[in-house]
């Protein structure tokens, strides 16, 4: 599964602290920043079929970033 979230993170120095940092505290998660997009996102994949999304705003909140789940607009 991918779950992708709109963040306020903006210096790659951050993202790439935070993607080491989620990586260790969420081994079966990939993640990934893509900080030219408007909404900075992040996606994370979770190699069991489940990301818990609350958890990985709590995780940004307690390093000083605000996330919130970026939702599917079909047109």
């Amino acid at each position: 599964m991918i779950e992708v979230f709109k963040t306020n993170v903006t210096q790659r120095r951050d993202a790439y602290r935070l993607i080491e940092t989620l990586h260790l505290v969420f081994s079966d998660y990939k993640a990934n920043f893509d900080l030219q997009d408007c909404d900075r996102i992040l996606r994370i994949v979770s190699r069991s079929g489940h990301v818990d999304a609350d958890s990985i705003i709590q995780f940004l909140g307690r390093q000083g970033f605000e996330a919130e789940v970026l939702e599917d607009i079909i047109a």
